[in-house]
């Protein structure tokens, strides 16, 4: 069971994990020991999330998703499995924790008078600048 807040949490069963051989450097043990894993977690057909942040889930334009909605997380930072394992369980709990909560919508806001008054007087005051370049090198 992975617990991602008190009331969310994903059964072992929804997890699959697979364990394959890490890349990079290692010597023998790379080749000998599958320490690298592979989490998948179907996101589209997770009866535990919650409709909302399966959508928002889903509609976050990450490379670890599938078209299929499947989350597929690679962790092999660490020497050896245990830790690797819980690496990418980790990972998993903070990229649903993402997902739980709704991002505040933006107010349009104006531009205030002074802002604009600031903003043309700069134009004016840089257009002068390049105006008296062109003129200093023609005389």
């Amino acid at each position: 069971m992975l617990q991602i807040t008190d009331n969310l949490a994903i059964p072992d069963d929804e997890l699959v994990e697979r364990f394959v051989r890490s890349s990079g450097p290692g010597g023998q043990n790379v080749n000998k020991v599958a320490t690298a894993v592979e989490l998948r977690f179907d996101i589209a057909n997770s009866p535990v999330l919650p409709e909302p942040v399966r959508e928002r889930l889903l509609g976050k334009r990450d490379r670890r998703v599938t078209d299929a909605g499947v989350l597929v997380l690679n962790a092999q930072r660490f020497r050896t499995q245990d830790r690797n394992r819980e690496d990418a369980r980790e990972r998993l709990a903070a990229f649903i924790a993402s997902g739980l909560h709704a991002p505040v919508p933006r107010i349009a806001t104006r531009p205030s008078r002074a802002s604009k008054q600031r903003r043309l007087n700069e134009k004016k005051e840089r257009s002068t600048i390049k105006r008296d370049r062109t003129r200093r090198n023609w005389d």
